[in-house]
């Protein structure tokens, strides 16, 4: 599984990978985590807020942070 998490460095983007690292370790999966900065390269996917998600190129959450348990069930799905 591939997430990114798509943001500047806000306190909110920050927030983001915080709670995925933590849903992936608490459902013990797989995945590679990376964290996407470059405002051309966020504008260029078309995300228009953020902090952003991205599980295997779909855009899952934007323009807020989702909780570890909300991430969980977006994981797992």
């Amino acid at each position: 599984m591939r997430i990114e998490v798509l943001g500047t460095g806000c306190p909110k983007c920050k927030k983001m990978m915080e709670n995925t690292k933590k849903a992936v370790a608490e459902l013990g999966i797989s995945a590679e985590i990376s964290k996407v900065y470059d405002p051309m390269e966020i504008a260029r996917r078309g995300i228009l807020e953020t902090p952003a998600l991205v599980i295997d190129g779909t855009v899952k959450v934007q323009g807020r942070v989702p909780t570890i348990e909300e991430l969980k069930k977006l994981l797992a799905s």
